[in-house]
Protein backbone atom coordinates (compact mmCIF):
# COMPACT_ATOMS: atom_id res chain seq x y z
CA UNK A 1 0.00 0.00 0.00
CA UNK A 2 1.59 3.30 -1.23
CA UNK A 3 2.03 6.04 1.33
CA UNK A 4 0.37 9.47 1.35
CA UNK A 5 3.53 11.34 0.60
CA UNK A 6 4.48 8.85 -2.49
CA UNK A 7 0.95 9.31 -3.67
CA UNK A 8 1.74 12.89 -3.46
CA UNK A 9 4.59 12.54 -5.38
CA UNK A 10 2.91 10.33 -7.92
CA UNK A 11 0.35 13.11 -8.29
CA UNK A 12 2.74 15.86 -8.87
CA UNK A 13 4.48 14.07 -11.37
CA UNK A 14 1.06 13.15 -12.88
CA UNK A 15 0.76 17.12 -13.54
CA UNK A 16 4.38 17.37 -14.76
CA UNK A 17 3.92 15.07 -17.50
CA UNK A 18 0.14 16.32 -18.55
CA UNK A 19 1.65 20.06 -18.81
CA UNK A 20 4.93 19.23 -20.35
CA UNK A 21 5.70 19.93 -23.98
CA UNK A 22 9.49 18.27 -23.88
CA UNK A 23 10.07 15.52 -21.33
CA UNK A 24 13.84 14.90 -21.37
CA UNK A 25 15.16 11.61 -19.53
CA UNK A 26 18.42 11.67 -18.75
CA UNK A 27 21.08 9.25 -16.69
CA UNK A 28 23.50 11.30 -14.63
CA UNK A 29 25.48 8.65 -13.11
CA UNK A 30 28.82 10.17 -12.15
CA UNK A 31 27.49 13.86 -11.53
CA UNK A 32 28.75 14.52 -8.59
CA UNK A 33 27.00 17.43 -5.88
CA UNK A 34 28.22 20.87 -7.29
CA UNK A 35 27.82 19.40 -11.25
CA UNK A 36 23.76 18.44 -10.56
CA UNK A 37 23.41 21.87 -8.77
CA UNK A 38 25.00 23.00 -11.60
CA UNK A 39 22.52 21.14 -13.77
CA UNK A 40 19.63 22.32 -11.93
CA UNK A 41 20.58 25.92 -12.00
CA UNK A 42 20.95 26.27 -15.85
CA UNK A 43 17.44 24.05 -16.04
CA UNK A 44 15.88 26.61 -13.90
CA UNK A 45 17.32 29.70 -15.27
CA UNK A 46 15.72 28.14 -18.58
CA UNK A 47 12.15 27.60 -16.90
CA UNK A 48 12.61 23.69 -16.97
CA UNK A 49 11.82 21.64 -13.86
CA UNK A 50 14.33 18.78 -12.91
CA UNK A 51 13.21 16.18 -10.65
CA UNK A 52 15.15 13.12 -9.37
CA UNK A 53 12.40 10.59 -8.12
CA UNK A 54 11.90 6.93 -8.07
CA UNK A 55 11.22 4.83 -11.24
CA UNK A 56 8.60 3.00 -9.91
CA UNK A 57 6.85 6.25 -9.11
CA UNK A 58 7.66 7.90 -12.76
CA UNK A 59 5.94 4.40 -13.81
CA UNK A 60 2.92 4.79 -11.89
CA UNK A 61 2.71 8.56 -13.22
CA UNK A 62 3.48 7.24 -16.74
CA UNK A 63 1.21 4.88 -16.72
CA UNK A 64 -2.06 6.93 -15.40
CA UNK A 65 -1.59 9.64 -17.41
CA UNK A 66 -1.40 7.36 -20.29
CA UNK A 67 2.08 8.42 -21.63
CA UNK A 68 3.58 6.82 -24.43
CA UNK A 69 5.72 3.89 -23.09
CA UNK A 70 9.15 4.83 -21.36
CA UNK A 71 8.90 2.31 -19.16
CA UNK A 72 11.99 0.74 -20.67
CA UNK A 73 13.52 4.13 -20.21
CA UNK A 74 13.33 4.18 -16.83
CA UNK A 75 16.25 2.33 -15.54
CA UNK A 76 18.97 3.21 -13.32
CA UNK A 77 19.63 6.31 -11.92
CA UNK A 78 16.87 8.93 -13.91
CA UNK A 79 16.64 12.66 -13.77
CA UNK A 80 14.02 13.76 -16.03
CA UNK A 81 13.39 17.60 -17.29
CA UNK A 82 9.95 18.69 -17.65
CA UNK A 83 9.52 21.54 -20.19
CA UNK A 84 6.70 23.46 -20.07
CA UNK A 85 6.56 26.49 -22.58
CA UNK A 86 9.83 25.72 -25.19
CA UNK A 87 9.98 22.04 -25.86
CA UNK A 88 13.66 22.87 -26.84
CA UNK A 89 14.46 24.33 -23.90
CA UNK A 90 16.05 21.09 -22.33
CA UNK A 91 17.89 19.98 -25.10
CA UNK A 92 19.55 23.34 -25.18
CA UNK A 93 20.50 23.19 -21.73
CA UNK A 94 21.79 19.96 -22.04
CA UNK A 95 23.96 20.25 -24.94
CA UNK A 96 25.57 23.49 -23.03
CA UNK A 97 25.98 21.30 -20.15
CA UNK A 98 27.69 18.85 -21.72
CA UNK A 99 30.64 20.84 -23.13
CA UNK A 100 31.98 20.52 -19.68
CA UNK A 101 30.47 17.80 -18.16
CA UNK A 102 30.13 14.25 -20.60
CA UNK A 103 28.48 12.25 -17.98
CA UNK A 104 25.00 13.12 -18.65
CA UNK A 105 23.51 11.00 -21.00
CA UNK A 106 19.90 11.66 -22.54
CA UNK A 107 18.37 8.07 -22.76
CA UNK A 108 14.97 9.31 -24.35
CA UNK A 109 12.46 12.18 -24.93
CA UNK A 110 8.97 12.77 -25.37
CA UNK A 111 8.71 15.82 -27.61
CA UNK A 112 4.94 17.25 -27.64
CA UNK A 113 3.58 14.02 -27.45
CA UNK A 114 6.17 11.94 -29.38
CA UNK A 115 8.76 9.80 -28.14
CA UNK A 116 12.75 10.03 -29.53
CA UNK A 117 15.34 8.07 -29.08
CA UNK A 118 18.24 9.95 -26.67
CA UNK A 119 20.75 10.42 -29.02
CA UNK A 120 18.37 12.78 -31.38
CA UNK A 121 17.93 15.06 -28.29
CA UNK A 122 21.46 17.22 -30.67
CA UNK A 123 18.78 17.73 -33.41
CA UNK A 124 16.38 19.38 -31.01
CA UNK A 125 19.05 21.64 -29.75
CA UNK A 126 19.60 23.03 -32.74
CA UNK A 127 16.29 23.97 -33.06
CA UNK A 128 15.78 27.73 -33.48
CA UNK A 129 13.58 28.94 -29.82
CA UNK A 130 10.13 30.51 -30.81
CA UNK A 131 11.23 33.80 -30.55
CA UNK A 132 14.07 33.38 -32.96
CA UNK A 133 11.17 31.75 -35.10
CA UNK A 134 8.88 34.82 -34.82
CA UNK A 135 11.65 37.07 -35.95
CA UNK A 136 12.52 35.29 -38.66
CA UNK A 137 9.13 34.96 -39.58
CA UNK A 138 8.52 38.79 -39.16
CA UNK A 139 11.71 39.50 -41.34
CA UNK A 140 10.22 37.53 -44.22
CA UNK A 141 7.10 38.82 -44.14
CA UNK A 142 8.57 42.56 -43.64
CA UNK A 143 10.88 42.24 -46.36
CA UNK A 144 8.49 42.41 -49.86
CA UNK A 145 7.16 45.22 -48.28
CA UNK A 146 10.21 46.89 -47.62
CA UNK A 147 11.64 46.42 -51.26
CA UNK A 148 8.41 47.57 -52.43
CA UNK A 149 8.87 51.04 -50.72
CA UNK A 150 12.37 51.47 -51.59
CA UNK A 151 11.27 50.81 -55.34
CA UNK A 152 8.76 53.04 -55.25
CA UNK A 153 10.73 55.39 -53.27
CA UNK A 154 13.57 55.49 -55.71
CA UNK A 155 10.84 55.96 -58.70
CA UNK A 156 9.38 59.11 -57.02
CA UNK A 157 12.76 60.59 -56.53
CA UNK A 158 13.67 59.73 -60.61
CA UNK A 159 10.70 61.52 -61.75
CA UNK A 160 10.89 64.55 -58.87
CA UNK A 161 14.74 65.07 -60.33
CA UNK A 162 13.29 64.73 -63.99
CA UNK A 163 10.79 67.47 -62.85
CA UNK A 164 12.44 69.85 -61.15
CA UNK A 165 15.88 69.55 -64.12
CA UNK A 166 12.58 70.29 -66.63
CA UNK A 167 11.93 73.01 -64.71
CA UNK A 168 15.13 74.61 -64.51
CA UNK A 169 15.44 73.83 -68.69
CA UNK A 170 12.47 75.83 -69.26
CA UNK A 171 13.56 78.98 -66.96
Amino acid sequence: MPTNKKMQIVESLEESIKNSKGIYLTNYTGLDVSQMTELRNKFRDNGVDYKVTKNTLTRMAAKNVELIDVEDLLVGQIGIAYSYEDPSAPARVIKDFSKDNDELDVVGIVFEGKRFEGKEFKTIANLPSKEDLYSKILSALSQPMTNIASTLNGAMSSLACALENLKQTKQ
